[in-house]
């Protein structure tokens, strides 16, 4: 196992931490600084696996780090982006249409309408009035289940 220089080790630690698997850490580890490396190796940065806990601490606290950050900012990645899907899909579309593939086209119109729409958010409309139009609340019964009704006497 050759030792890597410290900006090799911060990227597999940063990649790792964004959940990339060791086998594209090793692929893009070759192509950024034209090194061979093993997924062992890579492994061994990985402070969550058995390999990686002899890691040190300065490895650990920038995967920490990073994994909190790649978990919390989701706006750095394009496609987290409603505008952004929204373009590439009416990319595909016009292809597909040009391509006289409608069928593709069409679904990719209800996905966008989908996207438009907020199918795929865990948004929920919620109706705040009531059948007759009034704004009232109807009263709330709530039932525990398993347990016996009280006649008010305590005991």
């Amino acid at each position: 196992m050759a030792t890597l220089k410290p900006e090799v080790k911060a990227f597999i630690v940063q990649a790792l931490a964004c959940y990339d698997t060791p086998s594209q850490v090793v692929d893009e580890v070759q192509k950024e600084f034209k090194l061979k490396i093993s997924r062992q190796q890579v492994e061994s940065h990985d402070p969550t696996k058995a390999s990686g806990k002899g890691l040190a601490e300065k490895w650990v606290e920038l995967f920490k780090a990073t994994r909190t950050r790649f978990q919390t900012e989701i706006t750095d990645i394009p496609i987290a982006n409603k505008a952004y899907r929204l373009r590439a899909l009416d990319r595909m579309m016009t292809k597909a249409e040009s391509m006289r593939n409608m069928a593709l086209a069409s679904s990719l119109i209800e996905q966008a309408a989908k996207e438009v729409g907020d199918a795929y958010t865990n948004r929920q409309k919620v109706e705040h009035t009531s059948p007759d139009g009034s704004m009232s609340q109807r009263p709330t019964t709530i039932r525990l289940v398993g347990v016996e009704p009280t006649n008010g006497k305590s005991g």
